[in-house]
């Protein structure tokens, strides 16, 4: 089978590289709204799932796509990549000594088969002091980062407590359960 990332993101084409398998990228752009009846936690796989579809007509048939989508939610809302300096701000103030879930969806489809799961990762913040969110938001600019951070970054480093689940699955890709997933795909 070839293998195909359905991502424009480096963080996932680095993770699905470190466990071994080559790979090509391609991507359409998706709508990535969503019902407004939708759980949060439902969010993440369907949007992965729209994403694959899209993919899906131009597949040839020994090709397998890979699609994920990852959401931060805190008090059941979910917290987009920030459009500015003000709503990377807010997101870090709201995360800010607090837990909050990362929730990463993936599909892995080909023409006859279909694999779908999400991982769940619970992150804990330290508090963070409003030099440190501006200085954090300066250096690492963390525009393209759902929930205005990167754990592989200072923050990951500095300020977050702990994380129950899967490290991977936090910068963007449960590496363990897409290499389990694609084992079972063959």
């Amino acid at each position: 089978m070839k293998l195909i990332l359905g991502s424009k993101s480096p963080r996932r084409k680095e993770l699905l590289a470190s466990i071994g398998f080559d790979f090509e990228t391609r991507t359409k752009e998706t709508d990535e709204s969503f019902p407004a009846t939708l759980h949060p936690n439902e969010v993440a796989l369907y949007i992965a799932n729209k994403k694959a579809l899209d993919l899906k007509d131009d597949l040839k048939d020994e090709e397998v796509v890979i699609c994920a989508d990852t959401v931060v939610i805190i008090d059941e809302v979910i917290l987009g990549k920030p459009k500015n300096q003000a709503e990377a701000t807010r997101m870090l103030e709201q995360l800010s000594g607090r837990e909050h879930l990362v929730i990463t969806g993936v599909v892995i489809a080909s023409n006859e088969k279909k694999i779908e799961f999400q991982s769940t990762t619970i992150v804990s913040f330290l508090p963070l002091s409003k030099d440190e969110i501006q200085e954090y938001i300066e250096r690492y600019k963390p525009y393209d980062k759902a929930g205005s951070y990167g754990i592989q970054e200072w923050i990951g480093a500095a300020a977050i407590q702990r994380i129950e689940g899967s490290y991977n699955n936090v910068v963007g890709l449960p590496t363990h359960e897409v290499y389990q997933a694609l084992k079972k795909f063959q």
